[in-house]
């Protein structure tokens, strides 16, 4: 087929041919520059299927918010073809056998790739050496209390842990005692249940930046893999700096984990979109761990998209029902669906000058693909696996009947955007076409294999 792809920090024009799960030729003809050549060529754009290394399904154990089906049939109609499951469910993915459980819950519901993180606790760090490396992305650890009771506070186990993974370690930083500290300074002035205004104070900016500093020191003198979730301050980001950013290319495997900073990190979709104004019309809705902040720091996370400082964007898609969300700081449920519409979100990024589309595959697809060293996925290549998003110019407005996630709401509803998701491909099978699913079965996916 005569397409527009994008892969490897270029945008050409090309002929690729797609056998059984593989991109088995790419006849390349001419590069172009833009975003605006490309839509001026009427060619259907190629990107790699985007792999989002964040997401919550809620299986098991909250299903009513969402599950793997519901939820990976979502990330199929935004154009993500692999996901990574965070192992703060019910119960936890923290012993070898729930996440045997979960690989098994995979195999039977998951649309699109799949891969589960495996949970740090104060109790297991003795477990982490007996991680299949070649089936688990990373072990996710909280730093910081968020949904699912698996904070990780004691300085022994956090050692421990920084010092017996195999994998990356995926941090979750917040200091609790300050969140703690902070919301009851201001429930004693403001109710027990202050307003969601109050949400980036409690869970303040100071909570953020200490707890990713004590991340990077434990990461510095262990020489662990360290990779920082949903950064949000540009604090942070002074942190990191020097510490971040790609350091070489990859090879034609794709698979370059060892040229990367051993300290990198991650920017989600809701604090590049939106800002602590946002609470005013938005209200609870935003209400996700860490905070949405200010404009100051949404504007710095943007500008390190591009100067090599964070090294992935993610969804940290975490869908509960808009009943839970009721309520103030205290009593709404953290948390957002995202993942259906992270691509044509950033795509605005790039309609408006804020990153290019290179940039914006590297950061969706590439990277991932390279951190965790994803066997034959994230470009688009001779002898990968065809995971594909095909977008097409399109002017249209989020609607709610539009929305695949069980809990039936986004953030984004009513935002108007400029490209469209036409079709996913996923190991080299359509799976979703202008708005409609051409299969009910999942026989297409797959678990994905690391390393």
């Amino acid at each position: 087929m005569d397409v527009i792809y994008v892969s490897d920090g270029r945008i050409r024009r090309a002929d690729i041919k797609i056998e059984g799960d593989t991109i088995a030729r790419i006849s390349d003809r001419e590069e172009l520059s833009s975003l605006q050549e490309v839509a001026a060529t009427s060619l259907p754009l190629l990107l790699p299927g985007v792999i989002d290394e964040h997401i919550h399904s809620r299986e098991p154990g909250m299903t009513h918010k969402g599950d793997l089906w519901s939820e990976t049939r979502a990330a199929a109609a935004g154009g993500v073809t692999s996901v990574m499951d965070m192992p703060n469910v019910v119960p936890p993915t923290t012993s070898l056998e729930t996440w045997q459980e979960r690989m098994e819950l995979g195999a039977q519901h998951a649309f699109v790739n799949y891969a589960f993180h495996f949970g740090a606790t104060n109790t297991n760090a003795d477990l982490l050496t007996q991680l299949d490396v070649t089936r688990i992305p990373s072990v996710k650890l909280f730093m910081g209390s968020s949904t699912g009771g698996m904070l990780v506070n004691r300085e022994e186990a956090l050692q421990k842990v920084f010092a017996s993974s195999p994998l990356p370690i995926m941090t979750h930083c917040e200091d609790t005692a300050m969140i703690n500290a902070n919301m009851r300074a201001i429930q004693t002035q403001h109710g027990d249940d202050p307003d969601i205004a109050f949400h980036p104070l409690i869970r303040s900016r100071e909570a953020c930046i200490a707890s990713t500093r004590l991340a990077v020191r434990l990461a510095e003198s262990t020489g662990a893999r360290l990779h920082i979730a949903h950064i949000t301050t540009a604090e942070e980001l002074a942190i990191i700096s020097g510490k971040s950013g790609l350091s070489g290319k990859s090879g034609k495997s794709g698979k370059s984990a060892a040229s990367l900073p051993s300290i990198t990190a991650e920017a989600c979709i809701p604090h590049l979109i939106f800002t602590d104004e946002d609470y005013l019309t938005l209200g609870t809705r935003i209400k996700c761990n860490p905070a949405v902040k200010s404009a100051t720091d949404r504007e710095a996370l943007r500008a390190a998209l591009s100067d090599g400082r964070i090294l992935t964007i993610a969804t940290d898609h975490a869908p509960h029902l808009l009943s839970e969300k009721q309520g103030g700081s205290r009593t709404a449920v953290s948390g957002m669906p995202m993942v259906q519409f992270s691509l044509v979100a950033m795509m605005e990024l790039v309609s408006d000058g804020i990153l290019t589309l290179p940039r914006l595959v590297e950061l969706m697809c590439h990277n991932p693909a390279r951190l965790f060293e994803v066997r034959d996925r994230g470009f688009i290549r001779e002898g990968q696996k065809a995971d594909i998003v095909m977008l097409k110019p399109s002017v249209w407005t989020l609607t709610k009947d539009q929305i695949v996630s069980r809990c039936g709401w986004s953030p984004l509803e009513g935002r108007t955007f400029r490209w469209q998701v036409a079709e996913t491909i996923v190991n080299g099978t359509a799976v979703y076409r202008d708005g409609h699913f051409l299969t009910d079965t999942n026989s297409h996916a797959t678990a994905l294999r690391f390393r």
